[in-house]
């Protein structure tokens, strides 16, 4: 009789689901016994009959040794039953060798199927099966070993492929990672990057800022054409100074003065870069160079700069700005012309040692009427510290950059070159994209450190529209961003629209000007953030090298239980429990307490 025609019997061994059962009662419904002594009540079709019995207990169910080869032999690629099978392979049909008979069954290497329909597998499927299954406990294996190594804190060489997931998401790339879940870690990228520092895939101090903010990883390798033939006014006789920090390696502007009348000359990238090209395309995915502790990632291939920097060949071609400055600080007389300079190149250090001496006592007293109406207009006197990063061989080095009347004659000289810009255009109806900000509802100068950090968070982010309108804390009513191109896409895009007019060629309208300038600063707000977390790291990083560190911070916000203080020699502030309630503008003496980097936090103590 065979298996499928036996019905279950009191004592009876059958199958429920994937697991033995014994039989201990028939009736409308079967009463089942399953290991462990559970019973339960089931439909006849929930259960196979494997053995009419007698079947003692479950227990009896032990492993044997039959043979299995010789049976697969006997009947390969033939039908057969299970009472078949088990007197095959162990020469009886009890139920404990109907049982060992069918979890060979269940395995599915040698046999498939129901237990009165049994196939014995043909040599090739075993085969094939045999070498995916060692296949996979061999992948299991190795997978088991990787995860003992990552608990252990030690990567070998052929982990560095199974690690590229982990480090997707610690740049941002993906959500998932299935090493830290196996592992037992919260997906996330600062769990990713803790666990690549732990292993060794990334140094202690690798910076994952750039990557995670969708920054390319090396500067644009594309052909630049050469400078065309075209008129430029002659200024090599006139003197010109790009003055710029030491170790600059992109100075793209200089400054004349010619008796009455300030040139600001600017390297003329338009010149190579031209509206829709190749390069213009890839500065604007771009929007900017990034600047971080580290390096340079520019926007514009590194010949563009060697090519159009200031001062970097005996002559450059340039695009200047020519103005007068009356007494009362307003621009006349532009003039916006194609050029040939002479540059030299100053380091504010050394005009910082000449601001007494001609030229520079002159250029300063130039700019003085025009420095007086921007502060009358209520320009922000704010000086809050700034401090310059630098990563050298792996040590971070932090310097202030100090308030120097160099950096002041600069700054006022292309802020000046940026509003006769944009009123030369304006005057013109070109569209450029001006650089705009609304007035904060509060305007008194910041006497002290405090009011000066509350006032800066006052004023709105600078905005580019392509609407003229003021710009609050620069006090002027018009301005453009025009002083910069090798470093930022919509300073370029203001030379392109300059260049055309000058030269008859297509002017964009302010829609074409619009989307340009849109894709370039939604890449630019990228490149911004990469930089404020790159230069918070490697700020954070400086404490972990320097584990004595102390510093004075100076209260510059109250709130309920803690305050936030500004720490000048790391220009970096911080939030701090401070006891005996310290008022604004306090000095609080500081250490660092805790200091995750992969989190970016630090946490401080108050020395007593």
């Amino acid at each position: 009789m065979s298996i499928h025609e036996t019905r279950p019997q009191v004592n009876g061994l059958v199958l429920y689901k994937v697991r033995p059962a014994r039989v201990l009662a028939l009736g409308e419904k079967i009463e089942i016994e399953l290991e462990g002594g559970q019973t339960k009540k089931v439909r006849a079709k929930d259960i196979e009959v494997l053995h009419p019995g007698p079947l003692a207990r479950l227990a009896d169910l032990g492993p044997r040794q039959g043979s299995l080869g010789e049976a697969w032999e006997l009947l390969e690629g033939a039908s057969t039953d299970l009472k078949e099978l088990a007197e095959l392979m162990f020469g009886d049909y009890t139920p404990a060798s109907a049982w060992a008979a069918w979890q060979e069954v269940a395995d599915g290497l040698y046999f498939s199927g129901t237990p009165w329909a049994i196939q014995a597998r043909a040599r090739e499927a075993v085969e094939q099966e045999r070498t995916q299954r060692e296949a996979k406990a061999t992948a299991e294996r190795d997978w088991a070993a990787f995860l003992r190594r990552m608990e252990q804190g030690r990567a070998a060489p052929e982990d560095r492929e199974r690690l590229v997931e982990v480090e997707r998401l610690a740049q941002g790339q993906t959500a998932y990672s299935r090493i830290l879940v196996a592992l037992g870690h919260q997906e996330t990228p600062a769990n990713a990057h803790r666990m690549l520092v732990k292993v060794g895939y990334w140094a202690a101090d690798h910076n994952p800022y750039p990557a995670r903010c969708g920054i390319p990883a090396q500067d644009p390798d594309l052909p630049v054409g050469e400078l065309p033939e075209e008129p430029r006014l002659d200024l090599t006789g006139l003197p010109a100074y790009a003055i710029d920090d030491e170790g600059n390696q992109d100075p793209d502007d200089a400054i004349s003065l010619d008796g009455d009348r300030l040139w600001v000359h600017v390297a003329d990238v338009a010149a190579l870069v031209a509206p829709d090209s190749d390069l213009d395309r890839e500065a604007r995915a771009r929007g900017a160079n990034l600047y971080v502790p580290e390096g340079i990632r520019n926007m514009l291939p590194a010949a563009i700069t060697d090519r159009l920097g200031l001062g970097l060949a005996p002559i450059s071609p340039a695009l200047s700005f020519g103005m007068r400055c009356g007494a009362d600080g307003d621009i006349t007389d532009i003039e916006v012309r194609l050029t040939r300079i002479c540059a030299q190149r100053l380091t504010y250090g050394e005009v910082d040692g000449a601001l007494e001496t001609p030229p520079f006592a002159a250029i300063d007293a130039f700019l003085a009427p025009f420095r007086a109406r921007r502060a009358a207009r209520g320009a922000a006197g704010i000086d809050l510290p700034e401090v310059s990063l630098r990563v050298r061989d792996g040590e971070v080095l932090i310097r202030p950059v100090e308030r120097s009347g160099s950096r002041t004659l600069v700054m006022d000289a292309m802020l000046m070159a940026g509003e006769a810009c944009a009123r030369w255009c304006r005057e013109r109806d070109i569209a450029i994209p001006y650089a705009t900000q609304v007035a904060p509802d509060q305007t008194e100068a910041p006497a002290d450190l405090a009011a000066m950090y509350a006032h800066r968070r006052r004023f709105k982010p600078t905005r580019l529209s392509v609407e003229p309108g003021e710009h609050a804390s620069l006090g002027l009513a018009l301005y453009t961003r025009a002083t910069s191109p090798l470093r930022r896409y919509s300073d370029l895009l203001v030379h392109q629209q300059v260049r055309a007019a000058l030269t008859g060629g297509q002017v964009l309208d302010a829609g074409q000007v619009g989307g340009r300038m849109g894709e370039a600063e939604t890449a630019g707000v990228a490149v911004r953030r990469a930089e404020r977390l790159s230069n918070h790291h490697w700020k954070l990083v400086y404490l972990r090298q320097h584990p004595g560190w102390q510093g004075d911070g100076v209260v510059v916000e109250v709130e309920e239980r803690k305050v936030v203080v500004l720490i000048p020699a790391l220009a970096l502030d911080a939030k701090v429990r401070a006891p005996g309630g310290p008022a604004l503008n306090d000095r609080l003496r500081l250490a660092p307490r805790e200091i995750d980097l992969p989190e970016l936090d630090c946490f401080f103590r108050v020395l007593d």
